[in-house]
């Protein structure tokens, strides 16, 4: 698109690895799903200190088919926007702008922006009021779908009158762009652009006693990501054993990448057969089954990937 990247890094200085040296101030303590310094650390720190106390729009690229918002900044000069989603607000916004309190004034821009045709719709969905049958979703949607984009220029015009950053702008070229990007999408515009596809994403062949098994990484991340799959820690220990090693001298002191067993004991034979054994069983379970119960659901997205690696 040519556009500057400016590459930003941690622990300005240190004569270390950034991660490592994060890791000496933490006293050995690695990063878990219950204390995720590293995002806090390597990635929203220095981001929020380059941008400082300037208005900034940041982009998260959370797909059209992923229901989450990630980690947003709560800094009051820096926006998040989600240009992938049908919904490119944050919740912040939305709850704002659908408040009781708001109400009138966002049936004023609707009078004033609407489209004749849907203009009185809106106003109506706009009033009802919320109960458990019709809450803040449904009603949003509601909106976006009698008109997206004169919904978005209710919320720009809205926004003007704040603080929030995009408010300093005198037009913004998302709000009329109704396109969803979801998974297949991002890998097509990867393919399109000539940047390819990641290749831990290449789905590799297994045998289990004969039996035949796929794995791959399920998203991008850090090799030692604590969120990842035990699968993708035997991927990783087959595929790429010396980031395997890396990410087991890590292990110190009690602290584990993986819940209830270190690496050294992942990576034991016959763990690993047992590990591609419940794999295998699980992969069959989701094809045969059309209703899976939770503890289905929850063993099969374990540690799925973190949530919050996004600014």
């Amino acid at each position: 698109m040519g556009k500057k990247i400016t590459k930003l890094r941690a622990a300005q200085g240190s004569t270390v690895d950034p991660f490592d040296h994060f890791l000496t101030l933490y006293g050995g303590f690695l990063p878990s799903g219950q204390a995720r310094w590293c995002t806090k650390e390597l990635k929203l720190r220095p981001f929020e200190r380059y941008v400082g106390d300037a208005p900034t729009l940041s982009y998260v690229a959370i797909r059209g088919d992923e229901d989450r918002e990630g980690y947003i900044s709560r800094k009051p000069n820096i926006q998040a926007i989600f240009p992938f989603r049908r919904n490119i607000w944050s919740r912040e916004v939305i709850n704002k702008i659908l408040h009781r309190d708001n109400k009138e004034r966002i049936i004023t821009l609707c009078e004033e922006l609407g489209d004749n045709k849907k203009r009185e719709a809106m106003i109506r969905v706009i009033r009802q009021p919320m109960s458990d049958n019709f809450n803040l979703d449904h009603k949003l949607n509601a909106l976006f779908d009698l008109s997206l984009p004169t919904f978005n220029r209710i919320v720009f015009e809205f926004l003007k009158a704040t603080n929030y950053p995009l408010s300093f702008s005198a037009d913004f070229p998302l709000l009329d762009d109704e396109n969803v990007i979801v998974r297949d999408d991002v890998f097509q515009l990867l393919a399109d652009s000539g940047v390819g596809m990641p290749k831990y994403y290449d789905v590799l062949d297994f045998k289990l006693n004969g039996d035949a098994g796929t794995y791959a990484r399920s998203r991008s991340g850090c090799y030692f990501c604590f969120y990842q799959q035990r699968i993708e820690w035997v991927w990783l220990y087959e595929q790429h054993p010396d980031l395997f090693k890396q990410a087991m001298s890590y292990e110190k002191d009690g602290f584990t990448w993986s819940q209830r067993e270190t690496l050294a004991e992942l990576s034991q034979p016959e763990r690993i057969a047992q590990i591609k054994r419940e794999h295998l069983e699980r992969r069959v379970k989701k094809n045969n089954t059309k209703r899976q119960y939770l503890i289905d659901i929850l063993d099969d997205s374990e540690g799925e990937g973190c949530n919050i690696c996004f600014i």
